[in-house]
């Protein structure tokens, strides 16, 4: 096995040819936008083989330092050994079943008392799932149609009710667009003024309880007193704050207690699990103990795959009993402090910028004037590939060393140097080596 660290840039003509295969048969070439060949550089989109702790193999047999791996989703590293053998166990004894199987009750109730601030859970696959369920619950407990969800966070759901507001909207017709309202993310008054201008019409608040910014001092708390003062249900989207902010979720940590929560990615380390929590009152309306018009909350074959819940309870179990949480911190600082440092010593600090909470770091690429690039990003991920450094973000892993974070510190130094050469020529095209990667949600291929 060859080390890219070594190459001008990595050689990839199995990954090319593979990458060929997929637009042949299927649409976008990856099964999430954002794993397409187009958020890469040109030829530079590696197809894996195979993953161990913080490094991937390509099919060519080029090895990385992976970020950001599994879309945020595995935490843990790759083939983590508690969650692996979790998983064997449960295989032998099948996986899906006529009737619910005693995992679920176990999963449940090691969800409910790792997350102590939900009363009741519903298991899915997937996020959007998971999501548009806590809207649908949301509306059949209100009797209201619209839908406000935070302006400032990228992703809700696959479903209408978000894909609508994005520049991706074809096929989503314009009566279910105008339902859902935008409101922005740190603004109370601006947020009141919504819920005064839509009044009694708002079923829920959605946001994601922090991303790259921490909440404003008080905010998320005014947020549930507009809530319930307006008589609509909170929803946190915890896909990426459970567990990377706290096993418990930002909910835990911040102290404010939303109606419903969704939990997921690093839920099951990989593997294909979610989840919807809340307040039992809400929850019950999914449910049969109960007198009132049923909602059809979540029900999907595979939501309680015993392998799946399996692996959900061992990150469970290691996120509490080993500190996950805190080593993903101490990386994630180390990591932004190093970036940061070479950033400035080549000149251009102003330029890569890391953005974030330490757990959940992502990279902006700013041009000579300051505004965001997606030249200067192609450019920036060419020079990291070329050091065997695979990162669409710099959000860490438990599986990292301190070795690995050293060496993606000096591969960043390196691809600094190349973007100081860049400014100083007001042109990145002679270093991108290809069209500029774009961004996902754009109206047209």
């Amino acid at each position: 096995m060859k080390h890219a660290v070594n190459a001008e840039e990595p050689s990839l003509p199995r990954s090319r040819q593979a990458n060929e295969r997929l637009h042949a048969m299927v649409p976008g070439g990856a099964h999430t936008y954002a794993k397409g060949d187009d958020q890469y550089p040109e030829n530079l989109a590696p197809v894996i083989s195979h993953g161990s702790g913080a490094h991937v193999w390509d099919v060519d047999g080029n090895r990385y330092i992976e970020y950001g791996s599994g879309l945020r989703s595995v935490s843990l590293g790759h083939a983590h050994p508690r969650v692996t053998e979790a998983v064997r166990r449960e295989l032998d004894r099948g996986s899906n079943f006529v009737r619910p199987s005693v995992v679920e009750v176990e999963a449940a109730e090691r969800f409910l008392a790792t997350v102590p601030t939900a009363e009741m859970v519903k298991f899915a696959k997937n996020g959007s799932d998971a999501t548009t369920a806590a809207v649908r619950l949301a509306r059949a407990a209100t009797g209201r149609s619209r839908v406000a969800v935070c302006a400032d966070h990228p992703f809700f759901s696959v479903d209408d009710w978000f894909i609508g507001t994005t520049p991706m909207s074809a096929g989503v017709p314009a009566a279910t667009d105008e339902l859902t309202v935008a409101f922005p993310y740190g603004d109370l008054a601006a947020t009141e003024e919504l819920l005064v201008r839509y009044r009694d019409e708002v079923a829920c608040l959605i946001l994601e309880p922090a991303t790259h910014t921490e909440p404003p001092p008080g905010y998320l708390a005014g947020l549930r007193a507009l809530a319930d003062r307006h008589g609509c249900v909170l929803v946190f989207d915890e896909m990426i704050t459970g567990f990377r902010w706290s096993e418990a979720g930002a909910q835990s940590l911040y102290g404010v207690v939303p109606d419903l929560s969704t939990f997921g990615k690093a839920l099951g380390n990989g593997f294909a699990v979610s989840a919807l929590a809340g307040r039992r009152e809400l929850m019950e309306r999914g449910g049969l103990r109960h007198s009132g018009e049923r909602v059809f909350l979540l029900s999907t074959t595979h939501g309680a795959e015993t392998h799946a819940l399996a692996a959900a309870m061992a990150v469970q179990a290691t996120y509490v009993e080993e500190g996950v949480t805190a080593r993903l911190h101490a990386l994630g600082e180390r990591l932004a402090a190093g970036v940061r440092e070479a950033a400035a010593g080549m000149g251009v600090g102003d330029h890569v910028v890391v953005r974030g909470r330490a757990s959940n770091l992502v990279f902006a690429t700013l041009d000579e004037n300051g505004r965001p690039s997606q030249e200067y990003r192609t450019l920036f991920l060419r020079r990291l590939l070329a050091g065997g450094v695979l990162a669409p973000s710099f959000v860490v892993s438990g599986a990292l060393s301190e070795a690995d974070v050293d060496q993606t510190i000096d591969v960043v130094a390196q691809a600094c140097a190349v973007y100081r050469k860049a400014l100083d020529a007001a042109d990145p095209t002679p270093w991108m080596g290809g069209r500029a990667v774009k961004p996902v949600f754009r109206r047209l291929a």
